[in-house]
């Protein structure tokens, strides 16, 4: 299964960025969202932005993901 996540652009040069994954910081590609700005919030699949989303979409995904996540550790 393939998973996209949300992240916040931190910096860009051209269309290369540094995003914040929710602590991690990581290089990403914004060559499919040129409309994309530092502060944006991009939906970041395997090192390219593939989207970009309001601060309240990133938000209620990320609550999403922690949720699925905590019970995948409580089913363990």
């Amino acid at each position: 299964m393939c998973l996209a996540v949300p992240a916040k652009i931190l910096e860009m040069d051209g269309f290369n960025a540094t995003v914040d994954i929710g602590g991690v910081v990581r290089p990403a590609s914004l060559r499919l969202t040129p409309d994309a700005r530092v502060g944006d919030y991009v939906l970041l699949h395997t090192g390219y932005a593939i989207q970009v989303l309001s601060a309240d979409e990133a938000a209620q995904t990320l609550a999403l993901l922690h949720e699925a996540i905590g019970t995948m550790v409580d089913e363990a």
